[in-house]
């Protein structure tokens, strides 16, 4: 498996099992698609990966306008992945694999800074690349809300930092800019752990959201050595 740099191994005290990790419970319905997108074999099963990007969304939408260019952009690009696992060429998007495979004997990986050849638009590689982009920022966040010292950066602080790690370099001077001032906006990092696990308290939510964060990291790193493999990292 493929670890980024960026990245250090999430130390999470095991404990029982808190409620907003059970299937029904607000992480646990984010965490269960991303475990089972992950196939034993190695590759990365498409439509388990949009229905945990489903659920994320649903988780930071409400978090206020610092996520809003994000999952509004996010929105749009499963949406587009999810037409293309259900559409007429259903066969070839069952995993990250099978797309990349057939996109590339196909021609439709275009070449970064060219317009796609495709009538659809961009490739389904092109958009997945993007949505991963996209995961490492939430991943991010969401490790550094849950494991932050007492005391420390508040969480718009460490999201922000998380941004400027993940998404800032693939991002246009003005997006940038604004980013910025909607990290301003971000509730507390009490506010989200409420969010993350409501009715738990403080410590039990941080070892929730650390575990869920452990999660996206997982795929995260997954798809990123599957993309390296493939030669996909740099169609965007």
């Amino acid at each position: 498996m493929v670890r980024s740099p960026r990245f250090r191994p999430l130390v999470v005290p095991e404990k029982e099992e808190l409620p907003c990790l059970e299937p029904d419970g607000v992480l646990g319905r984010m965490v269960s698609p991303f475990l089972a997108c992950m196939r034993p074999e190695g590759d990365v099963e498409l439509s388990q990966y949009l229905a945990g990007w489903r659920e994320l969304l649903r988780f930071l939408t409400p978090l206020g306008s610092v996520f809003a260019f994000a999952t509004s952009e996010a929105f749009i690009k499963v949406t587009d992945l999810e037409a293309r696992v259900h559409g007429p060429d259903a066969s070839h998007y069952t995993s990250l694999v099978t797309m990349a495979t057939w996109e590339r004997r196909a021609g439709l990986l275009e070449r970064p800074g060219t317009e796609p050849r495709h009538p659809a638009g961009p490739s389904g590689s092109r958009t997945l690349l993007l949505l991963h982009r996209a995961l490492l920022w939430s991943q991010l966040c969401l490790h550094r809300v849950a494991t932050g010292t007492l005391g420390g950066p508040d969480a718009g602080t460490q999201c922000g930092d998380a941004y400027s790690t993940a998404l800032a370099p693939h991002h246009p001077w003005l997006i940038r800019q604004a980013a910025r001032l909607a990290i301003l906006a971000l509730p507390s990092r009490g506010r989200l752990l409420q969010l993350a696990c409501p009715g738990t308290g403080e410590a039990g939510a941080r070892i929730a959201l650390a575990r869920a964060a452990r999660v996206l990291e997982d795929v995260y790193n997954r798809t990123q050595g599957l993309l390296a493999g493939h030669g996909l990292l740099q169609l965007a």
